[in-house]
């Protein structure tokens, strides 16, 4: 029989989603290498070139370097390329913890749900009223009253994904308590927390993870959202989104501005939600047992 790694491997989604995701996650780390230079650097000597053109930039420090720029530069002078290289970044940052948040949060109260039927009562109902709430007014909501920065914007995206997450734990708790194992383990009085930390989170640990794919893809795709109204991170801060809400105002004349950083954000999101269905049919133990 192959191991969990083999079939996780042969999956053609999971090897196409982790491939890309790895290709997106080396080119942020390695920005500085890749022949960039300060994305937030601006010279008006170089307004809407071309891509593939080359000149002088002038940096912040005062120096000058002949610089390519090899996916044009914008109406403020600054380099798409370096803008684009640096923004996966944040947009991986934002996904990943945004993913980690949602799961914490959605996690525990999953499980109070579905262990402690007085709470139940209260909680779902809650989360039920959040749920009705679009989740990128909610997002927006958020944004403007906490204020635009990294752990703001993480906060605002994770929060309407907890009721999502909550939903699941709960529905996989309320079958997971009725088990022989659980049952044995509160007949010797072991404590709540034991028992919802030893037998029942190692049991729901699979679909959460498919499920934190899902919220990080998300993530990414409601982030530029957010910056592409205006709404998200700073102008100054490179994001994809940021990248494509500058450009759309010359879009005519530098149509490459909006559509290179689309070039990276369409296949990241893909990435992950391939990698998440992969993961769904490889961890759903009917799948195992019919490829192995």
């Amino acid at each position: 029989m192959a191991t969990l790694q083999q079939r996780l491997w042969d999956h053609g989604s999971v090897r196409f989603g982790a491939v890309v995701l790895l290709l997106v996650l080396g080119m942020s780390l390695a920005a500085p290498w890749l022949g960039t230079v300060d994305p937030a650097a601006m010279d008006a000597n170089v307004i809407n070139r071309a891509a593939g053109q080359s000149g002088a930039f002038h940096l912040p420090d005062g120096s000058v370097v002949q610089h390519t720029f090899w996916l044009g530069t914008d109406n403020f002078g600054r380099d798409v390329y370096s803008r684009v290289m640096y923004g996966g970044r944040i947009s991986l940052v934002v996904g990943i913890c945004t993913s980690l948040l949602a799961l914490s949060l959605g996690g525990v109260c999953g499980m109070l749900a579905g262990y402690f039927r007085r709470v139940d009562a209260v909680l779902m109902r809650f989360m039920d009223g959040l749920m009705a709430i679009p989740a990128v007014l909610l997002a927006i909501a958020l944004v403007a009253v906490l204020g635009a920065n990294v752990a703001t914007v993480v906060v605002a995206i994770a929060i309407p994904e907890v009721p999502r997450v909550t939903r699941l734990v709960r529905s996989l708790v309320l079958s997971l308590r009725e088990e022989a194992y659980v049952e044995a383990a509160r007949a010797l009085a072991t404590p709540t927390v034991v028992i919802l930390w030893r037998h029942v989170l190692p049991n729901a640990m699979a679909p959460l993870l498919v499920q934190g794919t899902f919220v990080a893809a998300s993530a990414v795709l409601t982030e530029a959202i957010l910056s592409f109204l205006g709404l998200g991170l700073p102008p100054d801060v490179p994001t994809w989104g940021n990248i494509m809400a500058e450009g759309r105002v010359q879009f005519s004349m530098q149509p490459g501005n909006v559509l290179f950083p689309a070039l990276f954000l369409v296949p990241t999101v893909l990435a992950i939600n391939l990698l998440g269905d992969g993961l769904r049919d490889v961890l759903d133990p009917k799948f195992a047992k019919r490829v192995g």
